[in-house]
């Protein structure tokens, strides 16, 4: 990968949080995915799901770096997906993401977690880890500027493999910053 590019795309503050991250969170809808509901003529709920970002989780977990899913609403599609790529910690159906994150009484410190989220209900989370980031299509009610970084990609479509790019070099490149 060529240094050049990777300091255009990511400032210097930006790559010495992301170096210290220990744990990557992040909502599922309009996150993960696209954000859409999608139903069979059933009425089960299915998911669509990009593959560079299934990718990019299985490098942070080879480098260390655990993974999390909070997600305001319950889904089995989600459970199959989290379990398929090994994610470490799974909550569904939290109406607090703060406190459900607390709840899990991890023993990784805040400054050293990263949370991408979308929407109001991730807001007080987002502003609580070490390291924030929204996508572009996060509601429009929401400050964007306020938080550390905006993703390249919108969820779903590679939303997380940027973020997991941006740790990976941060910790791969980290003497050449």
């Amino acid at each position: 990968m060529d240094l050049e590019l990777i300091k255009n795309i990511y400032s210097n503050e930006l790559i010495k949080k992301a170096k210290n991250i220990e744990l990557l969170a992040f909502d599922v809808d309009g996150v993960l995915t696209d954000g859409g509901l999608y139903y069979d003529h059933k009425g089960n709920e299915l998911k669509k799901f990009h593959a560079q970002d299934g990718h990019g989780i299985k490098i942070m977990q080879s480098i260390g770096v655990k993974t999390m899913i909070i997600s305001g609403r319950q889904s089995d599609s989600v459970e199959h997906r989290a379990r398929e790529l090994g994610i470490d910690y799974v909550i569904q159906g939290s109406r607090n993401k703060l406190k459900s994150f607390y709840d899990c009484e991890l023993s990784t410190s805040m400054k050293h977690v990263c949370f991408v989220g979308d929407d109001t209900v991730d807001v007080e989370l987002l502003e609580t880890v070490g390291m924030s980031i929204v996508v572009p299509n996060t509601n429009p009610l929401i400050d964007k500027e306020s938080f550390d970084w905006v993703t390249k990609r919108n969820g779903g479509n590679g939303a997380i493999r940027d973020v997991c790019d941006l740790i990976y070099f941060s910790k791969i490149l980290d003497d050449k910053f």
